[in-house]
């Protein structure tokens, strides 16, 4: 038995400049980040274009199979920033403007002196039915609507707007993980550590390699959700790089014999 409790999310980022590498997208690892810090395991991430039907099909399959759905990017003042619409249309509302973002955008446009153009008034066009979620970068809001999040691209924006979100959220069991240093490269330890990973279903085992001079080594972590699991896993994991230790010394003997 286990009181564990798993909270999914995905991410959909959208736009052409991400799929042509014109925008780099950073966006998905402070997400991750900060889903992983709260209990939210992100377990998909998908880069659409500025498509409608794309972004449709891609948002109604990750938001019936994740708690929670985040989107950046294609909410703002131009003919191709599309998000909005779109995500109306995965709802089946209608796609107006809100008059509360109305206000605010008109009200913050005078205190600038800049006209609330009918390019800039795109920005308050939100699903019927979709509440805010605050903006206090640029005041232009995103929004929420059923368990779908709906945020700016820009970095700074989204990155504001996610920390008013990331409180509101259900979070499940964090995460626990430890880093184990390992002298061997993957070649020597891929067998081993897939039978420990097997024995120990309850943990993540990953293995990331590196190279240093003329050597490889390999960092391993072990992740689980209880601390007793993941302490036995990586128990083990200490034991094989010894055994592959022991085995490579006495290797070693024999050859210079």
């Amino acid at each position: 038995m286990t009181n564990e409790t798993i909270v999914t999310a995905a991410m959909l980022a959208i736009g052409d400049e991400l799929l042509s590498g014109r925008t780099k997208d950073k966006n998905i690892g402070h997400l991750a980040d900060l889903l992983l810090m709260s209990g939210i395991d992100l377990k998909e991430v998908r880069i659409v274009a500025d498509d409608e039907d794309a972004i449709v099909a891609a948002l109604n399959a990750l938001r019936a199979s994740h708690d929670y759905v985040f989107t950046s990017g294609g909410i703002g003042p131009t003919h191709d920033d599309i998000t909005a619409d779109a995500i109306a249309k995965a709802f089946g509302v209608p796609c107006e403007h809100d008059a509360l973002a109305m206000q605010l955008m008109a009200e913050m446009y005078q205190r600038r002196g800049m006209e609330f153009t009918e390019a800039r008034q795109r920005m308050a066009r939100m699903p019927v039915g979709a509440t805010h979620i605050a903006n206090p970068v640029s005041t232009a809001p995103g929004f929420v609507i059923g368990n779908v999040y709906v945020m700016a691209g820009v970095p700074q924006v989204f990155q504001a707007m996610l920390d008013s979100v990331i409180p509101t959220l259900r979070v499940g069991t964090r995460m626990l993980s430890t880093a184990i240093a390992c002298p061997f490269g993957e070649g020597d330890i891929g067998s081993p550590l897939a039978a420990i990973q097997k024995s120990h279903p309850d943990t993540s085992i990953g293995s990331y390699p590196r190279y240093v001079g003329q050597s490889f080594s390999t960092e391993i972590v072990v992740r689980a959700r209880a601390a007793a699991a993941m302490e036995a896993a990586a128990e083990e994991v200490r034991a094989m790089i010894e055994a592959i230790r022991i085995s490579k010394t006495k290797e070693n003997h024999s050859a210079e014999a």
